[in-house]
């Protein structure tokens, strides 16, 4: 599994391409606890949500960063809050998709998170029940093209962020 600083050095080392599928309704983020708070009780978000800055470092390097997140409406308080970061994230340059599974039939597309970088890599995200990320875990190379079959498959099926926060926000 990698972790930590480790996994936080993929995104520095990729080429080209950095795709992601999400498909949990929570995620436990240490990190953002205050921030999903000051969300629930209508604070202001300040200047990174325009803008995303983790973001925009892989995409001013000309890196393309997109994700397809796979979820059930009604939202949740967590994907509430993180769609609701997503604007910011594409105007730094992330290209992103949703599947609402209650309004579209579930794609063949896997349980779990994973990344997919350069079209070489793949990562399945593990996490706890409650939403913690416990890990990453490399998979063999003998599973890379089932897995951009995955991201292929997602990519084609989303729906772009846009009109699907026009239509539900």
């Amino acid at each position: 599994m990698i972790t930590g600083e480790a996994f936080g050095r993929l995104f520095e080392a990729f080429e080209r391409t950095a795709f992601r599928l999400e498909t949990l309704a929570v995620y436990d983020v240490e990190e953002e606890r205050e921030e999903f708070e000051r969300f629930l009780s209508g604070g202001d978000m300040g200047p990174e949500w325009d803008d995303n800055p983790w973001v925009r470092s892989m995409t001013d390097l000309g890196k393309q960063v997109s994700r397809v997140h796979v979820l059930r409406s009604p939202l949740t308080d967590y994907l509430r809050y993180e769609l609701a970061a997503y604007p910011g994230n594409i105007t730094a340059g992330e290209t992103i998709g949703i599947i609402d599974l209650a309004e579209r039939p579930t794609p063949e597309l896997p349980d779990h998170d994973f990344w997919l970088f350069d079209d070489r890599t793949v990562l399945r995200m593990h996490y706890t029940p409650e939403g913690r990320f416990i890990g990453a875990e490399p998979l063999p190379e003998g599973e890379l093209a089932e897995y951009q079959g995955y991201r292929d498959r997602a990519l084609t099926t989303a729906e772009p962020f846009a009109t699907y926060w026009e239509r539900h926000h």
